[in-house]
């Protein structure tokens, strides 16, 4: 993975690095590495000097918004849970199955540690006696790594009863998932996590009010945890420092595609997208020019390149493009590559991956995938691309989840944007 560069030239590049200050550090996945590096310093200060209200409201206050994809406040979810004694449960999602997307695993490669300690804490805050990190089953080294660091906090008093004298007491564990990309959405999750098939929920009522076997239950993704120790170590105030007024922060961001930097970054958001592709990325392999831009995974609607001139990797900017910030998978598509694979490509991950329970999204994601491999084959008409369009667009706004709609992002976005391809 490269090294990421200062953003903002200063000459300390720790300043802005909440989640991969461990990068080169001999080492990094042991406890002792982050403890060395203040690791389990917030948490020593969340039971000894802070309430469960006092740590939702600095969450709140660093405006730090979900890492997942959907870019929702933290604190405020976290603050959504009833008050009332009783059993909670908190689950972290590391069902990482966004195409082009690995930065959840490279937080396990760095220290996993941070992400433990961002659950406890967590946990804490809502009230929480057991928590669960949901794995994908694929990532069999992750699945190793994580075991190995609940071994060491429960070893070293961070977990189990009386945790650092406090009186809290929090049990954590970890459940593999099979691979089903649809388990990344949070009822879904939780349905898989019960034993049943992994298919989303009606919403209401809400996981934090009815969540894991019926009791009030939050579900955050991996960075979103793993972020939490440094905001509480070292303030809100710091982490506004970077990224906007409306997105503050730092976020992990995944290049792929025919780039010469590929990797993971740690960029503030509201970084130039073009300085990302052509700066740090270093440009596209082979000097081939660029076509087009997924910013967000798979399920984000695409850019052209003409697009991404004065682009922001930012929730506001990509979704007044029309498009979305997601997971903050960049993949890049150059010249050289024919569009109508691309759609082929994506329409049948979504088909495979379609969970099956709604009728708009099981019958129309086949229906998405036989008429783009038809695409590949011959010249296609205008009225073909319509009735395509038409099938995509029916998908939006109908069914349990947004699946549905991911899957209709790229559908109508490549056609409309790359038609002359097609025609």
């Amino acid at each position: 993975m490269p090294v990421m560069k200062n953003p903002y030239g200063g000459k300390n590049p720790d300043d802005f690095r909440v989640l991969t200050f461990l990068e080169g550090v001999p080492d990094s996945r042991s406890l002792k590495t982050y403890t060395e590096h203040g690791g389990y310093e917030a948490l020593k200060k969340v039971l000894s000097f802070m309430k469960p209200a006092d740590v939702i409201d600095t969450v709140k206050k660093s405006g730090l918004r979900g890492r997942g994809g959907a870019g929702f406040s933290t604190g405020l979810k976290w603050s959504f849970v009833p008050k009332d004694p009783g059993t909670k449960f908190l689950i972290t999602n590391y069902d990482e199955g966004e195409p082009g997307t690995y930065k959840d695993r490279y937080i396990t490669e760095l220290n996993n540690h941070m992400l433990l300690e961002g659950m406890i804490i967590g946990a804490y805050a809502i009230g929480a006696q057991k928590s669960y990190i949901y794995i994908r089953g694929e990532i069999y080294q992750e699945i190793k790594w994580v075991e190995e660091s609940i071994r060491e906090a429960y070893a070293a008093g961070f977990l189990g009863k009386n945790i650092l004298g406090s009186g809290f007491d929090h049990e954590m564990d970890i459940y593999i998932g099979a691979g089903a990309y649809i388990c990344g959405e949070e009822t879904g999750l939780i349905s898989s996590l019960e034993g049943k098939k992994g298919q989303p929920k009606l919403k209401p009522p809400f996981p934090a009010v009815k969540g894991y076997l019926g009791y009030p239950t939050i579900v955050n993704n991996v960075e979103t945890l793993a972020a939490v120790p440094w905001i509480i170590r070292k303030g809100p105030e710091a982490y506004r420092q970077f990224g906007t007024e409306k997105a503050p922060g730092t976020k992990l961001f995944n290049l792929s595609g025919p780039i010469v930097n590929p990797g993971c970054y740690e960029l503030p958001l509201g970084y130039p997208m073009k300085r990302f592709i052509f700066e740090d990325g270093g440009g596209l392999l082979n000097g081939e020019k660029l076509k087009a831009v997924i910013p967000g995974g798979a399920s984000a609607p695409i850019l052209t390149a003409a697009e991404i001139e004065n682009m922001t990797l930012d929730y506001e900017c990509l979704a007044a493009a029309g498009t979305m910030l997601g997971s903050g998978a960049v993949i890049v598509i150059p010249e050289s590559v024919d569009m109508k694979h691309v759609l082929e490509n994506l329409m049948y991950f979504f088909k495979h991956e379609s969970c099956g329970q709604c009728t708009p999204c099981r019958e129309s994601t086949g229906w998405l995938l036989k008429m783009s491999d038809d695409f590949k084959h011959h010249k296609t008409t205008e009225e073909e691309l319509i009735r395509f369009e038409t099938v995509a667009r029916q998908m939006m706004g109908k069914t349990i989840c947004t699946f549905s709609e991911a899957a209709a992002g790229p559908a109508r976005s490549i056609p409309q944007k790359f038609r002359n391809e097609f025609l």
